[in-house]
């Protein structure tokens, strides 16, 4: 069999039996597939340092009937300042766990695939708030696989004037008027809708270029907790211990 070569990053990896790994890799080529890497866990393992969580670059396998195996990666780059920065590892594997959850074999994760390469980027960037780049991520991460909130029209008149709240129930924001008739509706800075469109609306590569106000930043997390958990069917693990070590994410 031909050996098969795909650009990606390890979401995730385990031990299987005494020194094998398995990995979850998010790929250009194939979406999110899992491979056996054999005696990976050995220290003199070429493969060792390249089935770790965060690395990302070139791999080659070999594609079986049920599964395949790794064979080599060329990490073009491990991320290995999150491993010296406990609060930056905590963002960025709940970045990877996201991303895990959205993927799946077979489906184009390209956008995914730069998302949280570009993501990871920023959070080792000392300028950037790590809260607001996680509040970006999920957001668009949610748009990229089509479950984001409405931010752009009214969700029910779809007016695009005036949109000054948001409604977990009907899933993205109101206007003025549809306001007074939704129950679970809460009022926004027009900063808010105006930063949530932007992020909806731009591209990958230049997400990470712009500040809010603490206050934005407040609502900006109010809407996608309670989006995410009306909408995501998981509860993240690596959130739990994010939100235990950290204040007013």
């Amino acid at each position: 069999m031909e050996p098969l070569k795909v650009t990606g990053m390890v979401l995730a990896a385990s031990p299987i039996g005494e020194h094998d790994k398995r990995v979850v890799l998010l790929t250009l080529e194939r979406g999110k597939i899992a491979a056996f890497a054999r005696a990976a866990r050995r220290q003199n393992s070429p493969l060792l340092a390249g089935t770790e969580a965060f690395a990302f670059g070139e791999f080659t396998l070999y594609e079986g009937r049920n599964s395949y195996t790794l064979i080599r990666a060329e990490i073009s780059n491990y991320f290995r300042e999150l491993a010296q920065d406990v609060e930056g590892a905590c963002y960025g594997f709940y970045f990877l766990e996201v991303a895990d959850y959205y993927g799946k074999e077979g489906t184009d994760e390209r956008e995914m695939l730069r998302l949280l390469y570009q993501t990871l980027r920023a959070l080792m960037h000392p300028g950037l708030p790590r809260p607001l780049i996680r509040r970006v991520y999920e957001l668009k991460a949610m748009a990229v696989h089509g479950e984001n909130p409405n931010m752009l029209s009214c969700t029910r008149c779809g007016s695009r004037e005036e949109l000054r709240g948001y409604s977990a129930r009907q899933g993205g924001a109101l206007c003025s008027r549809c306001m007074a008739g939704e129950r679970d509706a809460v009022e926004l800075l027009p900063s808010t809708v105006y930063a949530m469109q932007y992020i909806l609306c731009t591209d990958v590569r230049s997400l990470y270029t712009f500040r809010v106000s603490d206050e934005v930043q407040r609502e900006l997390g109010m809407v996608m907790d309670r989006h995410r958990e009306r909408y995501m069917e998981k509860r993240f693990r690596t959130l739990d211990i994010l939100q235990a070590m950290t204040e007013n994410v």
